[in-house]
Formats: C-alpha cells, structure tokens, sequence
C-alpha cells in the first residue's frame, strides 16, 4: 500500500517550529501535531536560514533577466536562420 505524501501549509511548518522552540522538545511537538519528528527538525533549519518563508519565487538580478532574454533571441535568430537556409536551398534546386 503507497503512502499519500502529506502537504503542509507554511502557516503549519511556522506553528510548528514556534512550539518546538517554546518546548524545547520536537518530539513531543511532533507527537501532538501528528508530524515525523524529522520534518519539524528540516522546518526548524530552514527558519534559521530564512528559506522557510512564503515566498517560493527566487529574486533574479537585472543581468540574469538579461541572459536570459538575450540567448532567447539568439535562439529565434538561429530558428530563422535555418529556415531562411532550407528556403535558398529549396529555391535554388528549382532554378537549375
């Protein structure tokens, strides 16, 4: 039988490491909430490092919006130019 993986929400994970932090004891944290201890201790790690927040989206510097629009450009110029060769190469087998 597969087990269902559980989604918490960020409200929960934030619930959850406060009490743990209030108790000092995950295990009967996670007792109470009904949590694998190991999942309040990754929790409790990433608010330290300030990952566990609601924001998802990474922050991207001017210069990597930049690459990035540039080589999607230079992937259209590419597309064109290979279609642009199969057009003269189409065109010139019909003129001999």
């Amino acid at each position: 039988m597969e087990r269902q993986r559980r989604i918490y929400s960020l409200e929960f994970k934030l619930k959850a490491v406060e009490l743990s932090n209030q108790r000092g004891s995950l295990i009967s944290v996670a007792n109470e909430l009904n949590v694998s201890s190991d999942n309040i201790r990754r929790w409790k790690k990433e608010f330290n490092q300030g990952k566990l927040t609601g924001k998802t989206i990474p922050v991207k510097s001017k210069e990597e919006e930049e690459l990035i629009q540039l080589r999607k450009e230079l992937a259209d110029v590419k597309m064109e130019r290979d279609i642009l060769k199969k057009a003269v190469g189409i065109f010139s087998k019909n003129d001999k």
